[in-house]
């Protein structure tokens, strides 16, 4: 999928997305907008939710929320790369008895689905977490 960023002609600010798409600010000094590394963070984010929304469903198992926490670690110096990012899933509204399937989904999510997740650095650790309410 070609993606096309334009700078803004002013500080740090671009906007872009795929050709036919919407569009998306990104501000290399996060002000008007996300920053590249927190964008980058969102879209890790809503990969690996979207994998787990749909591989409930796939599992006929309900939920009536789910929101995703990602912290990261990141090098003190150039490239400030990641090291170490924890993602942290809080479910609601999911019977007992599935919330194993829930687990399964996340797991899925890492070890298959994921390409966003699959396209991290090997040497960076990423840890998940499952809470529910």
């Amino acid at each position: 999928m070609p993606v096309r960023l334009q700078w803004l002609g002013q500080g740090m600010r671009f906007a872009g997305g795929p050709e036919a798409g919407p569009l998306t600010v990104i501000d290399g000094e996060g002000k008007v907008g996300q920053s590249p590394m927190t964008t980058f963070l969102m879209g890790l984010a809503g990969c690996t939710a979207s994998d787990v929304v749909d591989i409930a469903g796939r599992m006929r198992v309900p939920m009536s929320a789910l929101e995703l926490r990602v912290t990261d670690e990141r090098r003190g110096e150039p490239p400030r790369h990641y090291t170490k990012l924890k993602l942290v899933y809080h479910v609601e509204g999911v019977a007992d008895a599935d919330r194993p399937k829930i687990e399964r989904a996340v797991h899925l999510s890492h070890e298959k689905y994921c390409s966003a997740l699959h396209s991290i650095r090997r040497d960076v650790a990423v840890e998940s977490e499952v809470t529910f309410g």
